[in-house]
């Protein structure tokens, strides 16, 4: 429990309350004249007790991960776990460089499977996946893979071990399959996603015991204080019921209503305590004095929102760790959140314009507007490139614009509405340029006249209802809506495979972390964690070349073009961070021989090597990446060869890897520049053109005569027609397939074919947001709004 304070600065809980929880679970506990079953009871009342005080207060992302950790540190302890194959379930090692011989599996997936057929229990794996193909591209390639049994002999295989035939071969359903593990170990009752009856929690407070709301936006849990108050009697009427909005000046408010509930026996709640940074101490401290001597029926309930960052949390730790905490989250899915939207209005609502069809039909558009605005943020960055606290006050509020908009035009405005919704109610939140261009396109496609005529579909096989009344909507939902999937969004069923990858991926690396230090190495398995990071240090620094010699290879250069400024500017940047890798890493080797003291700088640095993650002093002076620390290393190597062979005789490589370059901007510019030069135009009024070839970059001798010819590119969310030349829909799980050769050269700006064009941002990483590069017009032959709505981008690296 402690350690989970690392997952987020609000999960506090002090050894006082536990002991509380502790007790209270041993008299929960069935008696049991045999010493074995009182025992076996006992440990499992207590168990589950921690776990549900404990997960109330977990936000539903964390859940998972924590019962996960429960679980293998229970595992661990009765010895019914191998370490090194949990080793391998929460690091995934992947043998680097290895071809995948089938075509059901990935290159990754293969060099996982590489990794997890060297160990004893998993023999000649790689060997049988080859030769029974057929069997195991059926495994792998079904639809829930963790109900189904392992091929042949395989299928005798313990839990854990199954678990990392899974993370090798299909990581998008680990989720599913931990839900499953953990059913099996610890029984079902841990996995029923019920929520906690607030009454229950209730009766756990006292006036030494708060009890604290974490918030999350769009939920309101003081109603049900509300509603049990009023069931017990407390209610503002009565004046035994006092809340204080915490905010300028309303802190004595707050103070005088402690002080009288105390005395009398009131329930007191204080919202927003987040907003009032300098006061939190005064409150810690009345909270300590009140928890003593105060009348037994006193209750304090508090509220705050989660900081966004770490560094940023103020909630003092004493607060935090004597309080029931209980985390409130809006409900997850389209169903749902369509209701929930939909909720915010009344039949009177709906009766109260003059223009009832044209009022009742935007509205819902509008609810499915801010359902998916909503919704899709849990696709990451292909859903939004930044995170937006879109609430229900954007969607009332829009709502009312619509009524006056409606009774004050005799002609329905619909590009007035578009724009005032689009950049102002909703748009008012966004910063990035392509996510406000994914809202307009929202906007334009379930906005528009065609939505009188009944011609307008919400999403595939969902068309924008007619006239009904209140309850004929919510009835029309729960009847018409299909189930749960990317298509409701607009989005390819690929962004749900690479939304589970990384939610799985996060969680291994987050119970990774949790693991006690050092507690495989009692165990044998295999090198210490020193010895490991010595390998590891001793093999980075002997593969590492030499600076670059700046001086010297501007003696050999007679002019110094725009493509001979780039290629100095990135030798320069790496001589920068392969300095600081090998002057870290020296400094860390004279640390573990003891010759040096060891610093928290070197701490960091021998568990980044550990735990396989990119040291933060790298990461700070290299080029974004969200590749471990080996995949990093190696393509790091790539770069300077890449570099070497460039400034060797600083002629133009016949294609360029523009992955390669820490500022590819630089070198897309250097582009225009040459042109510009060679022609005399002027710089500000070029653009590039980006023609895609048919070949592949082994098939190019040399570069072109003005331009360049670029390779390295992936492309997410849909997938390259080659022989068409146009963009297509996506393959199933072909996430990001690479692009051809593309051919960029600059033209004057107005000479710029924009007909039948996708404009496509191109980004260094798959985190998208502020690793934003250039954008490149693509050829479709559909309508572009299709490819905004689907997320579609290159990428240079995946």
């Amino acid at each position: 429990m402690n350690d989970l304070s690392k997952i987020h600065p609000m999960y506090q809980f002090s050894l006082k309350a536990f002991s509380i929880v502790f007790q209270k679970a041993v008299e929960r506990a069935a008696p049991d004249e045999n010493l074995r079953e009182r025992v076996a009871s006992l440990i499992d009342s207590i168990t589950f007790s921690v776990y549900q005080y404990t997960t109330r207060g977990l936000f539903e992302r964390d859940k998972l991960t924590y019962l996960a950790q429960l679980t293998f540190q229970i595992l661990l302890m009765n010895r019914e776990v191998n370490p090194a194959e949990l080793d391998f379930l929460l690091q995934s090692p992947v043998q680097t460089g290895t071809a995948s011989p089938v075509e059901f599996l990935s290159h990754q997936a293969w060099g996982a499977v590489k990794v997890l057929s060297s160990m004893e229990e998993f023999c000649n794996l790689d060997r049988d996946i080859e030769g029974s193909a057929k069997s195991w591209k059926k495994f792998v390639e079904s639809e829930c893979p963790e109900k189904e049994k392992l091929p042949q002999e395989w299928k005798n295989k313990t839990a854990v071990q199954r678990l990392c035939v899974m993370r090798a071969t299909r990581p998008d359903r680990m989720t599913y399959a931990m839900r499953d593990f953990i059913e099996e170990k610890l029984g079902s009752k841990y996995v029923v996603g019920r929520a906690l009856d607030f009454a229950n929690s209730l009766e756990e407070s006292g006036p030494a015991t708060p009890m604290f709301f974490i918030l999350s936006p769009g939920v309101d849990p003081l109603k049900d204080v509300e509603s049990q108050g009023r069931k017990l009697g407390y209610t503002f009427n009565n004046q035994n019921f006092h809340n204080v909005s915490l905010g300028q000046g309303q802190e004595v408010v707050a103070e005088a209503a402690l002080d009288l509930a105390a005395k009398k026996g009131h329930w007191v709640i204080l919202q927003n305590i987040h907003l009032v940074a300098k006061w939190l101490s005064t409150l810690e401290k009345k909270l300590e004095e009140h928890s003593e001597n105060s009348h037994p029926e006193f209750r304090v309930f508090m509220s705050a929102e989660p900081a966004p960052s770490p560094e940023s949390h103020i909630i003092p730790q004493g607060i935090l760790e004597n309080s029931i905490k209980i985390t409130s989250e809006p409900p997850t899915g389209m169903h749902a959140n369509l209701h929930k939207a939909l909720d915010n209005f009344t039949q009177d609502t709906l009766e109260m314009c003059s223009r009832e069809m044209e009022f009742k039909s935007i509205l819902f558009a509008l609810c499915y507007f801010h359902a998916v605005a909503a919704e899709r943020r849990k696709f990451g960055p292909q859903g939004w490139n930044r995170s937006y606290p879109f609430n229900t006050g954007d969607l009332t509020i829009s709502v009312n614009v619509l009524y006056n908009f409606l009774e004050a035009n005799a002609k329905v405005p619909y590009d007035d509405l578009r724009y005032l919704f689009g950049e102002i109610m909703y748009g008012g939140h966004i910063t990035d340029d392509w996510d406000r261009r994914l809202c307009r396109t929202y906007l334009e496609e379930f906005i528009r006249p065609e939505m009188l005529e009944g011609e307008l579909s919400l999403a595939p096989g969902f068309p924008l209802p007619g006239n009904m009344d209140y309850n004929g909507y919510h009835q029309y939902i729960d009847a018409e809506l299909p189930p749960e999937s990317p298509y409701l969004y607009g989005l390819h069923p690929n962004a749900e495979i690479g939304f589970l990858t990384q939610t799985s991926e996060k969680l291994f690396r987050t119970v990774l972390e949790l693991q006690p230090r050092d507690s495989q190495a009692g165990e044998g398995a295999g090198a210490t964690r020193e010895e490991k990071v010595k390998a590891l240090l001793e093999e980075i620094l002997e593969r590492v070349t030499d600076e670059f010699n700046i001086p010297e290879l501007m003696a050999k250069v007679e002019e110094r073009t725009p493509y001979i400024v780039v290629a100095f500017q990135e030798c320069g940047r790496m001589n920068i961070l392969t300095r600081e890798m090998q002057r870290s890493l020296r400094e860390l080797e004279l640390g573990l021989k003891g010759e040096l003291t060891m610093t928290s700088h070197m701490e960091n640095l021998q568990n980044a090597l550990y735990f396989d993650l990119v040291p933060e002093s790298w990461a700070r002076r290299a080029y974004p990446s969200t590749a471990g620390l080996a995949t990093w290393f190696l393509d790091l190597l790539n770069r300077i060869k890449e570099l070497e062979a460039w400034t060797g005789d600083f002629t133009m490589p016949s294609t360029v890897w523009l992955t390669g370059f820490f500022n590819p901007q630089s070198f897309l510019t250097a582009i225009m520049q040459s042109t510009a030069r060679k022609n005399e135009w002027p710089l500000d009024q070029m653009a590039l053109q980006c023609d895609v070839t048919k070949k592949n970059r082994e098939e190019f001798r040399s570069p072109p005569r003005e331009g360049a010819y670029i390779h390295g590119l992936f492309m997410e969310g849909a997938c390259w027609d080659t022989q068409a030349g146009i963009i297509t829909e996506a393959k199933l799980k072909d996430l990001t397939p690479p692009m051809p050769v593309m051919f960029i050269k600059a033209i004057p700006a107005d000479k710029q074919d924009c007909r039948s064009v996708y404009s496509c941002p191109v980004y260094k990483t798959s985190q998208r947001g502020p690793t934003y590069v250039w954008t490149f017009n693509l050829k479709t032959k559909e309508n572009p709004s299709k490819w905004v709505l689907a997320g579609v981008a290159l990428l240079l690296q995946i």
